[in-house]
């Protein structure tokens, strides 16, 4: 995994970042525009794999300021973030947190494969990004998108496009085609001059539409 560390003892940033700035502002007329308007701010990863999977789940299907929302009362609930304590929690509580009963049941999921060690969380920094993504959904509740959010956010992949993204397409449609309908082969298209950092790019197309930045 390519990463340094951020200012942020908390927090692992990209060693990759301003290669693949330079890459797209030299190659992509929309991220020679959009790049500058964030200054400093990049991708950072938690570095705990655990509580990556579990803010991505919490995520989906809402937004990114409800999904916080709904993290910080559950990450109350444990002592510590970790799966041994998440198997201890009451569902009622979860519930009352704010997770749907299947969210709770996907957390609970999440929770048993880390804890039996039934993923190859060491393994995972030597393996390619499809292989991972095979290891991951076998877990209830992660399909492609959350595997993918994870390799972006948590293993710090470069060159991860999440198509299945609702918030890709929509930033895709507003930047590149004046927010007509746009579909995955248009953003596959647009994506050509984005490799070998699409991760970066759709980072940056994420800002486009939600400045505060997304950390899972």
């Amino acid at each position: 995994m390519a990463a340094s560390r951020a200012q942020d003892p908390d927090f692992i940033t990209p060693d990759y970042w301003e290669e693949a700035c330079r890459h797209l502002v030299k190659k992509d007329r929309v991220m020679r525009r959009l790049i500058p308007q964030f200054g400093d701010a990049r991708l950072q990863s938690r570095g705990d794999a655990f509580t990556t999977l579990a803010r991505s789940i919490v995520g989906q299907q809402i937004s990114v300021k409800a999904a916080q929302s709904v993290w910080e009362r559950f990450e109350k609930l444990p002592r510590r973030m970790t799966p041994a304590n998440v198997l201890k929690l009451k569902v009622d509580d979860m519930r009352a947190a704010g997770l749907s009963a299947r969210k709770v049941e996907y957390l609970v999921d999440l929770a048993l494969h880390f804890d039996a060690g039934t993923v190859h969380v060491e393994a995972w920094k030597d393996m390619a990004d499809e292989m991972i993504i095979a290891e991951l959904v076998a877990i209830r509740g992660i399909g492609r998108w959350t595997a993918e959010m994870f390799l972006i956010f948590h293993l710090l992949r470069p060159n991860i496009l999440p198509l299945d993204d609702a918030s890709l397409i929509a930033g895709i449609s507003q930047q590149y085609f004046s927010g007509d309908p746009v579909s995955r082969s248009d953003a596959r298209e647009v994506a050509v001059a984005w490799a070998p950092y699409c991760s970066v790019a759709t980072w940056y197309i994420w800002r486009s539409l939600e400045p505060l930045p997304v950390a899972y």
